[in-house]
């Protein structure tokens, strides 16, 4: 299953964010695919794609950094997942 992940930073917690991301590359569990990764220029935030199989890993990793940042998690479908939804509506 895929993930959007997103985050945001505040000010207070910048450094502290910048030190961790730094000393474990962001990794996420064992378990989760990290897909890609995008920052905001200029900001303190981005999103990510991740894949994994348990939600509870998904959530573990939630939990690792939301002591610095606010994150929001959402299931995603791709493209070719998505299109046979579609097509099915107003039949």
């Amino acid at each position: 299953m895929l993930f959007i992940v997103s985050w945001s930073i505040s000010s207070e917690n910048r450094n502290r964010a910048i030190e961790r991301f730094l000393k474990t590359g962001g990794k996420p569990p064992e378990g989760v695919t990290m897909k890609g990764r995008w920052h905001a220029v200029g900001g303190s935030a981005g999103f990510g794609i991740a894949e994994a199989d348990d939600l509870l890993l998904i959530q573990k990793w939630v939990l690792e950094w939301n002591d610095l940042m606010s994150m929001e998690v959402h299931a995603a479908l791709t493209d070719e997942q998505m299109a046979p939804l579609l097509a099915g509506i107003g039949k």
